[in-house]
C-alpha cells in the first residue's frame, strides 16, 4: 500500500476528530524548544516567512493587547490573522481571520495535511510535537495558504525564547509586562522570567514594552542593545495620561515620540488595560512612521473603543450582577483588586474563586481576601486543579489575624458554587468569579447558554 494510500486512510472525516486529535497531544505537555516546530515549518516548506507578523509576550495584558491591536488594524482596512490561545469558548477561537473563527472544514484539512508530519517526528529522537506545536503549525498554515491576511498578531504561549510561536521573524515585538507565572519554567526571579520573555527579540525589529521593574527593564534594554532593534519602553520613548474613567468607560491621552493623541478612548475596564492599549498604540505608531502602514486617526479610535476581550472584567450578567476576571496569577488578582476599589461600585462584594495546584495561592489570595465580604472556594474542572477545600485553608491561615474576615464558603462543584452565588447576591452587590481562566471558561459557557463551548484548550 502506497504512502499516499495510507495517509487517505488515517485522515480524519469530522473536524471534532480532528480536534481530538489534536488535544490528545496535550499529555506531552509543554517542552520548551523549537527544534520539533522548526522541522513542521521546514516540511511545510516555511510558510512563516511569508507573513508579517507582530508578535506579543509578557506575563498579563498579551489577549487584551492582541483584541487591541485586531481591532484597530481592522477598523484601519487591514485583514488580519489572530492567533491566541487559550481559548474561551471553542477551540476554532485560537485561529481568527477578521475576527471569525477558522472554518470547520478548513481546520479539519490542514489538520489531516499535518497529521503525517507529527508522526513521522513522534518517530525520531525528537518525539511527538505537543499539542500547542501542532496548534501554532496550523496557525501558520491557515495564514498563509488559505487566509493571507496583511498582518497577523501572533500571541506567545508561554515565555517567548524558547516558545513555539519564536519561530517567526515578527515586523514589530511587544512584551506587555513581567510578573510571576509559571515559575517552574521560567525561573522564580523578574531578571530570568524577563530573560525569557526578551528572547522574543529579533535583530533589528523594533520592540515596544511596558514592562515597569528596573530589573526587567535592563534586561530587556541590554536584549534590544545586542540586537540593534529599537526599543520603545513606556514612560521613557511614551506614555499615558489617564482622564475620565467609569466602569466600561475609560478616556486617556498618548504621548509618543512621534505625535500626541488625545481623547484615546476604550471600553476595557482596569487601570491594566490603559497600559495594553498604550502599548497598542505605540506599536501602531511604529507601523504607520516605519513601514508605511496607513492608519487614519478616525478610525484607529473607533476600532480602540470597540475592542472587546473575554473573560477579562467582563460583566456577563446584570441580575444579578456577575464579574469575571482570569485573575490566575498575583499580578492578574492585583489588577483585579485595584479594578474593583476604583471602578466598580456596589454595597458587598462576593467572590468565587478556583485555582490551579500549580499556582501562588498565597499571593493571588493576598489581594483578594481584603476585599471580599464572601468568599465561595471552588474547582475547576481540570486536571491540575486546586482542592477547594485546601484553598480555604490556605485563606484561613492567612487571615487568622486579619481584623476584618470575609464568610467563607466551601464547594467543589463550580456549578452549585454559582448556584450559591447567584442567591446571596442582591441588586446592589457585586458577584466576582476569579482564578483560572479553565474555571471562566465553564462559568462564561453556563451563564450566557453557550450550548456548543467545548471543554480544555
Amino acid at each position: 500500500m502506497s504512502e499516499a494510500t495510507m495517509t487517505e486512510i488515517a485522515s480524519f472525516e469530522r473536524v471534532e476528530q480532528a480536534i481530538d486529535w489534536i488535544n490528545s497531544l496535550i499529555p506531552f505537555g509543554i517542552r520548551p524548544g523549537l527544534e520539533r516546530i522548526q522541522l513542521m515549518m521546514d516540511k511545510l516548506g516555511n510558510p512563516q516567512r511569508s507573513l508579517k507578523f507582530i508578535h506579543v509576550a509578557g506575563t498579563n495584558g498579551k489577549g487584551s493587547t492582541c483584541a487591541m491591536l485586531t481591532s484597530a488594524l481592522l477598523a484601519c482596512g487591514y485583514d488580519v490573522g489572530t492567533f491566541t490561545s487559550p481559548y474561551i469558548e471553542k477551540f476554532t477561537n485560537r485561529f481568527k481571520y477578521n475576527n471569525e473563527d477558522i472554518p470547520d472544514s478548513t481546520l479539519l484539512r490542514l489538520t489531516n495535511e499535518i497529521k503525517p508530519i507529527v508522526e513521522q517526528i513522534a518517530a525520531t529522537p525528537l518525539g511527538s510535537p505537543t499539542m500547542f506545536e501542532v496548534a501554532t503549525a496550523i496557525a501558520i498554515m491557515y495564514y498563509a495558504t488559505v487566509a493571507y491576511p496583511d498582518v497577523v498578531v501572533f500571541e506567545t504561549g508561554l515565555g517567548g525564547r524558547l516558545d513555539v510561536t519564536n519561530i517567526v521573524t515578527p515586523i514589530v515585538s511587544i512584551i506587555t509586562n513581567i510578573g510571576h507565572d509559571h515559575t517552574d519554567i521560567l525561573g522564580d526571579t523578574i531578571e530570568q522570567i524577563a530573560a525569557e520573555k526578551a528572547g522574543i527579540i529579533k535583530p533589528g525589529v523594533p520592540i515596544v514594552s511596558a514592562v515597569e521593574q528596573p530589573e526587567a527593564i535592563e534586561v530587556i534594554r541590554r536584549k534590544a542593545a545586542e540586537c540593534s532593534s529599537s526599543l520603545y519602553l513606556m514612560n521613557e520613548q511614551y506614555k499615558v495620561v489617564p482622564h475620565h474613567i467609569v466602569e466600561n468607560e475609560q478616556t486617556f491621552t498618548f504621548t509618543g515620540p512621534f505625535r500626541t493623541m488625545e481623547q484615546v478612548a476604550i471600553t476595557m475596564n482596569g487601570a491594566h488595560q490603559l497600559k495594553n492599549a498604550a502599548v497598542v498604540l505605540m506599536a501602531l505608531e511604529v507601523l504607520r512612521q516605519y513601514m508605511a502602514f496607513v492608519i487614519d486617526d478616525d478610525t484607529l479610535l473607533a476600532g480602540m473603543h470597540q475592542a472587546a476581550w473575554p473573560g477579562r472584567l467582563e460583566m456577563v450578567s446584570h441580575t444579578p450582577r456577575i464579574l469575571l476576571d482570569g485573575a490566575h496569577n498575583p499580578e492578574g488578582a492585583l489588577t483585579l483588586a485595584q479594578a474593583l476599589r476604583d471602578t466598580y461600585r456596589y454595597k458587598g462584594l462576593h467572590i468565587m474563586i478556583g485555582m490551579l495546584s500549580t499556582k501562588h495561592h498565597e499571593d493571588v489570595l493576598r489581594h483578594i481576601l481584603p476585599l471580599a465580604d464572601t468568599l465561595i472556594f471552588t474547582e475547576p474542572d481540570f486536571r491540575k486543579k486546586m482542592s477547594a477545600m485546601d484553598l480555604s485553608l490556605i485563606a484561613e491561615r492567612m487571615l487568622a489575624t486579619a481584623e476584618r474576615r470575609p464568610h467563607i464558603m466551601v464547594e467543589s462543584d463550580w456549578r452549585e458554587a454559582l448556584k450559591r452565588l447567584k442567591e446571596i447576591t442582591q441588586p446592589e452587590d457585586l458577584a466576582v468569579v476569579t482564578g483560572t481562566l479553565y474555571l471562566i471558561a465553564d462559568v462564561r459557557s453556563h451563564v450566557l447558554h453557550r450550548t456548543d463551548s467545548e471543554k480544555g484548550w
